[in-house]
C-alpha cells in the first residue's frame, strides 16, 4: 500500500490568491519570483515529512516578503545599543552621526540638488565644495579634497610619487585594519617602497640617503593611531624631517589616521596631533578619516598644498573613489558644527568623550531605579574604563560608570542581550556582564533598562 506525500499548490494557484490581496502597481514578475521562493521552501518541508501549509498562510508569506523588501526590513542594518564602552566601535559602525548630518543627508537623498550645477549660468558647475571649504578653514590648508575613506585618500597622496620612491620609517609600516598594510598601499600605487631606520628608532638623518640620491620623491609619515610603542624608541621630529625633504625637493605626506579636530588633552586624553599642527610643521599633504574622531560619515579627507591637491584631483583614481552627494552633505554638516563651536555638544563622539563620571553615575542610578524590584539585586552601578577605539588613541581610557550584572552564565546573558529588542552589545569581564553608559545615548537609558529586565527574567 503506497503513501502519497502532500504536494504544494502550483505557482499559478498561489498567484491567483496573492494578486487578489495586492495593491495595484505591484510588478507581476516580482510577485512570481517570491511565490516560487515560498513554494521551494514548502517543497523542502514536505520532503522532510512535515505537514502541508495552508494556502492562505503561503499567501501571507508571499505578501510578508514583498512588504519586507519594500520597507527594507529585515535587510536593514540592525540598530543596537552600544554598551561596550568603546566609543568608536569598528564592528558597530564607528561614529554615530550628528543630528545635523542626518538631516543634511536626508535632504540630499530625497530630492535633486545643485551638486554640480551652476544656477547662475544654467549649466554644469564645480562639484559641491562646502565640506572642502570647511576643511580649509579648520586646518589652515590651501585646498582640500574628500574621498570615500582614508585608505583611498592615502593612496591618492602616495600616488604623487609616480614610479619614484616613497621613504617610510620601518616603525611606521603598520596595518591600518582589515588586513590592509602601508607597504601594500604604496606598492599598489606603482611607487617603490624605501624603508629607512629601524622598527623602534628612526631619525630624520635616516631619510637623507634616499633623498640625496633622488630615489625618494615622497616622504610618508604614518601616525601610529592604532598602536603605541614604548621603551627604547625614537621618531623623527616632524619639522626637521619636512625641512630635510624640502631641501631635496621631496613632498611630505602625513597620514594621521583618525584625525582629531579638537584638542584631545582637554578631555583628559593624551594629545592627538591635529591636521593643522602637521601642516604647520611642514607637511605638504595630510590625510585623515571622517568617521573616527571627526565624528561624521565615512570619508577620507585630504588637506594641504593647492598645487598638489590639484594634481590629485586630476588622477583618474580620484573619480573612482569620490563620495556621493549624501556623504558630502553629511560631512559638510558635521564640519559645520566645528566651525560653529558646537562640536563637543552636538557631535555624538565628542559628547560621549566629554561626559563626566558624575553625569554617568546619575544615569546609572536612574537605570537601576527603572528595573523591576525582583532583579534589581543582581545589578549594581560601578566605575569602569571606556576606550576610544576605532584606531584612535591606543591605550587611552576614560573613567566611566555603568552597570555590572554578576552571577552565573555571563556569556549566555550577553547573548540574550544581543538577541533582544533592542539588541544590546555589552562586554564580559571577570565573570560579569558590564554595561558602560558612556557609549549609550541618554535617550536609550529607558530602553536599556527594559532590555536588561527581559534578559534577566
Amino acid at each position: 500500500m503506497s503513501t502519497h506525500r502532500p504536494r504544494p499548490p502550483s505557482v499559478e494557484t498561489l498567484l491567483v490568491v496573492a494578486r487578489g490581496r495586492l495593491a495595484d502597481g505591484t510588478d507581476a514578475e516580482a510577485v512570481t519570483a517570491i511565490a516560487r521562493d515560498v513554494l521551494a521552501v514548502e517543497r523542502t518541508r514536505l520532503a522532510a515529512g512535515e505537514s502541508a501549509t495552508d494556502l492562505e498562510r503561503l499567501v501571507d508569506d508571499v505578501l510578508d516578503r514583498l512588504e519586507a523588501f519594500a520597507t527594507g526590513s529585515p535587510h536593514d542594518l540592525t540598530p543596537v545599543i552600544n554598551a561596550t564602552g568603546v566609543v568608536l566601535h569598528t564592528n558597530l559602525g564607528r561614529a554615530p552621526w550628528p543630528a545635523a548630518a542626518v538631516a543634511a543627508a536626508t535632504r540630499a537623498a530625497t530630492g535633486y540638488s545643485l551638486l554640480e550645477f551652476d544656477r547662475v549660468v544654467g549649466h554644469r558647475g564645480p562639484r559641491f565644495r562646502a565640506a572642502e571649504a570647511h576643511l580649509i578653514a579648520l586646518t589652515g590648508a590651501e585646498d582640500a579634497l574628500v574621498t570615500v575613506n582614508n585608505a583611498a585618500a592615502l593612496a591618492l597622496a602616495v600616488g604623487l610619487a609616480g614610479r619614484k620612491g616613497v621613504a617610510v620609517s620601518r616603525g611606521e609600516l603598520v596595518e591600518i585594519g582589515g588586513g590592509v598594510r602601508i607597504p601594500e598601499i604604496v606598492r599598489r600605487t606603482g611607487a617603490r617602497l624605501i624603508e629607512v631606520g629601524t622598527t623602534n628608532r628612526t631619525r630624520a638623518a635616516d631619510f637623507e640617503p634616499p633623498l640625496a640620491d633622488g630615489r625618494a620623491t615622497v616622504v610618508l609619515r604614518v601616525h601610529p593611531s592604532n598602536f603605541a610603542q614604548t621603551g627604547f624608541v625614537e621618531a623623527p621630529d616632524a619639522t626637521e624631517l619636512a625641512r630635510l625633504a624640502h631641501a631635496h625637493g621631496a613632498i611630505v605626506v602625513d597620514d594621521l589616521g583618525s584625525g582629531a579636530l579638537l584638542e584631545t588633552a582637554a578631555f583628559g586624553l593624551a594629545h592627538e596631533p591635529t591636521p593643522a599642527e602637521r601642516l604647520a610643521a611642514g607637511a605638504d599633504i595630510v590625510t585623515f578619516s571622517g568617521d573616527k574622531l571627526v565624528g561624521g560619515p565615512q570619508a577620507g579627507l585630504v588637506v594641504g598644498r593647492a598645487d598638489l591637491i590639484a594634481r590629485i584631483r586630476k588622477d583618474p583614481l580620484a573619480r573612482a573613489i569620490r563620495p556621493d552627494k549624501v556623504t558630502l552633505a553629511a560631512l559638510a554638516a558635521t564640519l559645520g558644527l566645528y566651525r560653529s563651536g558646537r562640536a563637543s555638544t552636538d557631535i555624538p563622539v565628542w559628547r560621549m568623550i566629554a561626559m563626566s563620571p558624575r553625569e554617568l553615575g546619575v544615569r546609572a542610578d536612574a537605570v537601576l531605579a527603572g528595573l523591576p524590584t525582583a532583579i534589581r539585586g543582581r545589578v549594581r552601578a560601578s566605575q569602569m574604563a571606556s576606550a576610544i577605539g576605532g584606531g584612535s588613541l591606543p591605550g587611552e581610557t576614560l573613567e566611566s560608570v555603568g552597570l555590572v550584572i554578576a552571577g552565573e552564565g555571563p556569556a549566555a546573558l550577553a547573548a540574550r542581550l544581543r538577541a533582544g529588542e533592542p539588541s544590546v552589545v555589552a562586554r564580559v569581564e571577570h565573570g560579569a556582564v558590564l554595561l558602560d553608559l558612556r557609549t549609550v545615548a541618554p535617550e536609550d537609558d529607558i530602553a536599556l533598562a527594559g532590555a536588561v529586565a527581559r534578559a534577566l527574567a
